[in-house]
């Protein structure tokens, strides 16, 4: 599956994942074949980062 660019889209589609179908952000990027330092700029970039308590960004 290919992950959408707009960053806001991008963070919709991420959490949803987390939330419903991954332990935590490496499980995630390892399956989708996702850059996690990638994914964790572009979401960092409109104001959100990564709680792995949580398992989603906030």
């Amino acid at each position: 599956m290919s992950l959408p660019v707009d960053p806001i889209m991008l963070l919709s589609v991420v959490n949803l994942k987390l939330r419903d179908q991954y332990k935590d952000l490496d499980a995630l990027c390892e399956d989708l074949e996702a850059d996690k330092a990638g994914l964790c700029t572009k979401l960092h970039a409109v104001g959100y980062d990564y709680d792995p308590q949580r398992n989603q960004f906030i």
